[in-house]
């Protein structure tokens, strides 16, 4: 393994132990106050990163977010939106821990999609692995079950909503450079929660204005993170790591927030793991071999 390698594995641990953090201030303030308020602040903050950005860029800043695709970037933009509030919502509604347990089908989702969204071929074992993704969830979520509830479905929708954005995402990557698209969906996505969270608009008093700093930081350094990661390393590389995501979420719902870990949604978690990370294993060889 290279340095570069090491240092991008490192960095998305450390990305992805700043979102959970990030998911566990947003679960408690978007338990105290309207969510699309909440969403509304970490837009702001994203925007300005993504402004910051891009007047760093060595190509100048026009240059840097000049794009061919502006449509799809506000439907981008506007699935990205959706997604963070059906997610958040979803803390609120059934905890970090099994909106995460649920959640982590998105990359089996992406894989299913790229089939007939991107004409990428989708061979029968990884198929399998999205079968076998999908018997997880459905563990997780027990739909026969007398503790099945509507709110267990939003992080389903979250996940699919992201699984689209990723595939969006990646085809403009085909004509252009990524930044665009992350400037973009972080203005206009902005746009959005501004036009939505304003007319909720609530004061944050008391320590939870110390909370809602804590959370503008980390949605900063994640982002800062998870780019630096990319810059260092392959995404095939580092992806498999993202999933300890799930980890330090079970650790912050249990231990901050006093939820409890099922057997069911631990059971599910697994399965749901286990076949993103052999597709993802599929993955690296088709690449590998191409």
């Amino acid at each position: 393994m290279s340095r570069n390698r090491r240092a991008g594995i490192w960095l998305m641990i450390a990305a992805v132990a700043a979102f959970a953090a990030q998911d566990g201030f947003s679960r408690h303030l978007a338990g105290e106050y309207n969510t699309l308020m909440i969403v509304m602040v970490r837009y702001w903050v994203f925007a300005g990163f993504v402004l910051f950005l891009a007047m760093r860029r060595p190509e100048g800043f026009r240059a840097a977010v000049m794009t061919k695709r502006p449509f799809t970037h506000g439907l981008r933009a506007t699935l990205l939106v959706a997604e963070v509030c059906l997610i958040v919502w979803g803390y609120t509604l059934i905890g970090l821990i099994e909106s995460h347990a649920v959640f982590a089908i998105c990359p089996l989702l992406i894989a299913a999609l790229s089939g007939p969204l991107l004409g990428e071929k989708v061979g029968w074992q990884r198929w399998a692995a999205i079968g076998a993704g999908m018997v997880g969830v459905l563990i997780i979520l027990r739909p026969t079950s007398g503790v099945f509830s509507w709110p267990a479905l939003l992080p389903f929708a979250s996940a699919l909503m992201f699984a689209l954005y990723s595939i969006l995402t990646r085809g403009t990557a085909r004509d252009e450079p990524v930044f665009p698209g992350f400037f973009w969906a972080g203005i206009i996505g902005a746009g959005f929660m501004t036009l939505l969270g304003l007319p909720n608009w609530e004061p944050v008093a008391g320590v939870d204005l110390v909370f809602l700093g804590f959370y503008c930081a980390l949605a900063i350094l994640s982002h800062w993170l998870l780019t630096k990661c990319y810059e260092m390393a392959e995404a095939n590389v580092v992806q498999p790591y993202a999933y300890l995501q799930i980890v330090f979420v079970t650790i912050i719902g249990i231990v901050v927030y006093g939820e409890v870990l099922a057997p069911a949604v631990a059971l599910g978690t697994v399965v749901v793991v286990a076949a993103g990370l052999y597709s993802l294993l599929q993955e690296r060889g088709r690449t590998g071999a191409a």
